[in-house]
């Protein structure tokens, strides 16, 4: 059965709101393309409402700025127990909404309770620092919330993604107002509902359903927004930018584009580094930023590893995410499954082997059979360009120094892994990789405890950990002038 909606409404100053406009939008299940349901979709004067109501939240007098910091660290508990009173829901939500597997749906809205705990306990941790400054004064340093924030959703990960990002800013003090993917809103207003329930004060979160065209411009353009958190693509991140510059300079995090490269050593365990390079890159359909879409495989286990890939990619299976052996959802759209399909073609076009896979699966939803190529080189558009979908391309290198410097031959940044037995290896090509999360005999494990973000064009600042809430936050510098010696 599908969930219930309870919401589709925006979200302002802690009200459910219909769109000044009347107008609404359809929002659909990637299974089958049904639709779920008409969402109001808010435009600019929607907008100007939601960021006029955390504006007040932010005042100086208000009971969310005056509150104690570790005030807002039980809120945010609060927050994460609901969402593991709801797990079952907010999962189905999700999967339904974006046609992850329920299976890893669920491990998701886990990481994102953990998130939320983890961001729980930093709220009365973020510190300054006394100085020793020259002359007779005392000085020392604030970090205090920058102020109205922006946080724009992707729709690969809205659990996961609106947790990191708004805790974050809450846990920083600050207020919020929120645009999810249009093409998954759901979950954000369950959250939204959620963090009202454990507490939050009016006017802290608002959520603005709708487009980039109108509702991000607007909120990206805003005079009364200080800081923008974004996830998505290289080209709009690059609008943000110059947006910030246009209005009042906004702070920005940008978790942009990925290429990520995976390395594996001629002394690799062949089994478990099949396994992990699969998962890299087969994990939600290839719809994951730091997808291990770059697989560079040394020569001398190469014809190995490539004919035990192509086995792992052939026994996925793929289908409804809610049968509890699928592997594999469909892709987010039709848009999408037809951009992949087309790199696929371009693939094959251009002289990479396909291995296994390249297909449309049914004609009902958005599903793509998981693909292996076989002889990839570096100037191919399936080794440069971000698929996002479940296509792996297999590289062979001789040496470290080359494959080091092969994956460092990309505008991207965001990850990479290696698998090795050489400590020195791993050692050698961490130091040397460009990008901002570097795994060695793992990948895509993350934890809050550990900043994230790229490198290049995969974006600006860090997000998780404390280092990701000090970028909600300014340093004020305090000088205080001392008696003078007697």
């Amino acid at each position: 059965m599908a969930p219930e909606i309870k919401y589709t409404k925006l979200y302002i100053d802690d009200e459910w709101v219909d769109a000044k406009s009347g107008k609404t939008f359809e929002t659909y299940n990637p299974h089958d393309g049904s639709v779920i349901a008409r969402v109001a979709e808010g435009d600019k004067e929607d907008v100007d409402l939601a960021v006029a109501a955390a504006k007040r939240a932010f005042h100086r007098n208000s009971e969310w700025r005056l509150m104690d910091a570790s005030k807002r660290g039980e809120i945010l508990r609060k927050f994460s127990d609901l969402m593991e009173r709801d797990v079952d829901y907010l999962a189905e939500l999700e999967s339904y909404n974006n046609g992850m597997v329920l299976k890893y749906s669920k491990s998701f809205v886990g990481g994102s309770i953990n998130i939320a705990r983890h961001l729980a306990g930093c709220t009365d941790k973020i510190t300054g620092q006394t100085i020793p400054a020259d002359g007779e004064v005392f000085s020392y340093t604030l970090r205090q919330p920058v102020g109205v924030c922006a946080i724009i959703l992707p729709w690969n990960g809205p659990i996961y993604l609106f947790v990191g990002k708004v805790c974050t800013a809450l846990a920083a003090g600050c207020t919020v107002v929120v645009k999810p993917a249009e093409q998954t809103p759901l979950s954000a207003l369950a959250l939204a509902a959620l963090l009202t329930e454990a507490g939050l004060p009016k006017g802290v979160v608002n959520i603005i359903n709708g487009f980039g065209p109108g509702a991000g411009t607007s909120l990206t353009h805003h005079s009364d927004v200080a800081k923008v958190s974004f996830t998505g693509s290289v080209e709009v991140g690059k609008l943000i930018q110059i947006a910030s510059g246009e209005s009042n300079l906004k702070r920005v995090t940008l978790e942009l584009g990925g290429k990520s490269p995976l390395i594996i050593m001629n002394d690799a365990d062949l089994k478990t580094a099949v396994q992990f390079a699969a998962h890299g890159i087969f994990f939600h359909q290839g719809q994951v930023c730091i997808a291990a879409s770059r697989l560079f495989v040394q020569s001398g286990i190469y014809d190995k590893f490539v004919e035990a890939a192509v086995e792992h990619a052939k026994g996925i299976k793929v289908g409804n995410p809610t049968d509890p052996d699928t592997e594999n959802g469909p892709q987010i759209d039709e848009a999408m499954m037809n951009t992949i399909l087309g790199y696929i073609e371009k693939g094959k076009q251009e002289g990479a082997k396909l291995l296994c896979g390249g297909k449309r699966i049914g004609t009902t939803g958005y599903y793509i059979q998981p693909t292996v190529f076989g002889d990839v080189t570096d100037n191919m558009t399936i080794a440069k360009e971000e698929i996002f979908g479940p296509v792996q391309s297999i590289l062979k290198f001789d040496t470290l120094e080359e494959a080091i410097e092969r994956a460092n031959a990309t505008n991207y940044g965001l990850a990479a892994g290696i698998f090795t037995t050489d400590l020195n290896t791993a050692m050698q090509f961490s130091k040397h990789v460009e990008a901002g999360t570097v795994w060695i005999n793992t990948y895509l494990q993350l934890t809050p405890q550990n900043p994230f973000g790229g490198f290049k064009e995969s974006g600006i600042g860090r997000e998780n950990s404390l280092e990701g809430i000090r970028q909600f936050t300014e340093t004020k510098t305090i000088v205080l002038a001392l008696p003078k010696k007697v």
